[in-house]
């Protein structure tokens, strides 16, 4: 353990403060800033908040999460005991972001990187309707719908499942591309598209139904384009 520098984060929640008060003596921890690896201790969203941290970093830094939340899809099973053997035993994971430029009905541009999904999402009570094009190529010239994603394996089993969306195998070079709460074309369900493919997003009428963009954790509000492609 001396020949790395460890930082220890934790989620504020009970659980994940108590596992971090058990592992207070189990390395000479470093500030973040300082360390080469971070060790998270919470839940997936608490996960997601640290890879994001770290990939602002450069180089990026790596991070070995342990399960304190509910499902725990990104993390590793929660354990006091052997932390030195299991980060020589740890399989190196690389997760490579979506991209996306959001534009708004004003003119302004904002590039946000995404993890899990990039989400398209109605503001109002009114039907969302959006034109899809995939490599330049419109494939849905109108998609009336509460939303649209696009999901990366490490963000197929989060938001993606809940709209029905495919699971992706981690460390395949796919995306999903998943309507939300489709009304029309009804029976529409997606596709699963290769991880290289350029995908826009048009919003039709805009002044009458707003529409969100959302990358994992950052919320874009009155968006008239989004496009999005892998990092």
């Amino acid at each position: 353990m001396s020949e790395r520098r460890l930082a220890l984060v934790a989620s504020p929640t009970p659980p994940a403060q108590a596992a971090a008060a058990t592992l207070a003596d189990a390395a000479d921890w470093v500030p973040v800033d300082q360390a080469d690896l971070v060790i998270a201790l919470g839940g997936d969203g608490y996960m997601l908040q640290t890879l994001h941290r770290m990939l602002e970093r450069r180089p990026p830094v790596p991070v070995f999460g342990m399960n304190l939340g509910t499902v725990g899809f990104l993390m590793n099973e929660w354990r006091a005991d052997g932390l030195a053997a299991r980060l020589d035993r740890a399989k190196p994971f690389k997760v490579t972001p979506l991209q996306a430029t959001a534009t708004t009905v004003d003119g302004r541009t904002h590039t946000l990187p995404a993890i899990n999904e990039v989400s398209l999402l109605r503001e109002t009570r009114q039907t969302a309707r959006i034109e899809v094009t995939v490599n330049d190529r419109v494939v849905m010239s109108e998609l009336a719908c509460d939303g649209i994603l696009v999901a990366t394996p490490a963000g197929s089993t989060a938001y993606n499942l809940s709209a029905q969306g495919p699971i992706l195998p981690l460390g395949s070079a796919m995306l999903a591309l998943t309507p939300i709460s489709p009304f029309r074309p009804r029976r529409w369900r997606g596709a699963i598209l290769p991880d290289k493919a350029r995908i826009s997003f048009r919003i039709l009428d805009p002044s009458k139904r707003p529409v969100s963009a959302v990358a994992d954790q950052r919320e874009i509000r009155d968006v008239a384009r989004v496009d999005v492609c892998m990092d």
